[in-house]
């Protein structure tokens, strides 16, 4: 799509060869016990919608929003759909490379190293990555002949089912609860966007404005990459090792990308502390072992699974993901308990209601912004 040195950047398509040749196969299941989970879970998928509308109550009774495709996928198509998602976000600043690429210091290494390279690359971390993921509601891609989108500006849902079947195993939990469980955290992301018009927007506004702060010169951008390298390898002298427990990603950021993953992050946490906040808010109701369920999900969230997998995660940022996960539901419960859902849910009237990153960690912060006194 774009070019440094006259080489291609992303093989996108190699991306995509390459991550499906390398994922690991599912579990092994008969034809009719694949048609079995996929029935079931497209049938939770539905159900869910109607428990996580009267619960949030973010969609008023009578009002009628877009809806978006939910799709029982495998890891290939998981693949496919977030290569479709990185294309379309990188778009604008693979062009902003592209322009400076003539003649930049560097150019010549990125260009020689090529879109193969960096294909099989980002195959090699969405293979790593599509065998983790249950469930995802998938904002950016666009809509593609095996993976149908919604209206312009919305988006789908995945759920991926060897996944789902894997884990359900790996915890020993019933099945059918499981499953059910899985769809309420996720139809929660999907309500989320389907109910609030502008969240879209405001996250794509919020990334572009992360990618548009890159350094786009290519030898800064490998000057970066080495120091991070170093710092994780531990070649640089413990008295400069002032980035330890940092992600790669968070190494190569400038101080404005900064400021912009505060801000992300802290929406990121929101989302996915009220997805879990809802999904164990519901849950007695609906799914009987749904204390079994949280219990041994968390100590597999909190254990990984060896060191390889502890170390990429650490690498990736992946460990921050999880923290987002407990700090958000610690929000979400926090001001709940204080101001009631109702109350809570200012929180989607506008960009200005979101919490800040500082606000995740101090509930009563945000209550005493928003819900002003002598209200």
């Amino acid at each position: 799509m774009t070019s440094i040195g006259g080489a291609e950047m992303v093989d996108w398509n190699l991306a995509v060869a390459t991550a499906t040749r390398l994922v690991r196969p599912g579990p092994e299941v008969s034809r009719d016990e694949a048609r079995a989970v996929v029935a079931e879970l497209r049938g939770h998928a539905k159900t869910s919608e109607r428990h996580v509308r009267e619960f949030t109550r973010m969609i008023p009774e009578g009002i009628t929003v877009p809806d978006t495709p939910v799709l029982v996928v495998d890891r290939a198509g998981w693949v496919r759909a977030n290569v479709a998602g990185f294309r379309e976000l990188l778009g604008p600043l693979l062009g902003k490379m592209q322009d400076r690429r003539a003649g930049a210091p560097g150019g010549a290494v990125l260009g020689a190293v090529g879109g193969k390279v960096t294909g099989v690359e980002l195959g090699m971390l969405l293979s790593f990555l599509a065998s983790r993921v249950l469930g995802q509601y998938e904002t950016f891609a666009p809509a593609g002949r095996d993976l149908p989108g919604s209206v312009p500006g919305g988006g789908r849902l995945l759920l991926v089912a060897p996944n789902i079947v894997h884990v359900e195993r790996e915890l020993d939990v019933r099945p059918h609860d499981f499953r059910l469980w899985v769809c309420l955290h996720e139809e929660t992301h999907r309500t989320q966007f389907t109910a609030v018009p502008w969240l879209r927007d405001h996250l794509e506004g919020e990334i572009q404005t992360f990618l548009g702060a890159t350094e786009v010169d290519p030898a800064t951008i490998l000057e970066r990459l080495r120091e991070a390298a170093q710092s994780f390898a531990g070649a640089r002298p413990a008295s400069e090792q002032d980035d330890e427990g940092r992600s790669l990603v968070e190494l190569v950021q400038t101080p404005e990308q900064r400021e912009v993953l505060g801000r992300l992050t802290a929406v990121m946490s929101l989302l996915e502390g009220h997805a879990d906040y809802v999904m164990d808010g519901v849950g007695p109701a609906v799914v009987p072992s749904v204390a079994e369920i949280r219990e041994k999900f968390q100590q597999r969230r909190a254990s990984g699974a060896g060191r390889l997998d502890a170390a990429l995660r650490k690498l990736l940022g992946l460990d921050a993901k999880l923290r987002q996960y407990r700090d958000g539901e610690r929000f979400v419960r926090a001001v709940v308990g204080q101001v009631g859902m109702d109350g809570f849910n200012r929180v989607w009237t506008s960009p200005n209601t979101l919490p800040t990153k500082a606000e995740i960690a101090k509930p009563a912060e945000w209550v005493a912004r928003v819900h002003r006194k002598g209200e």
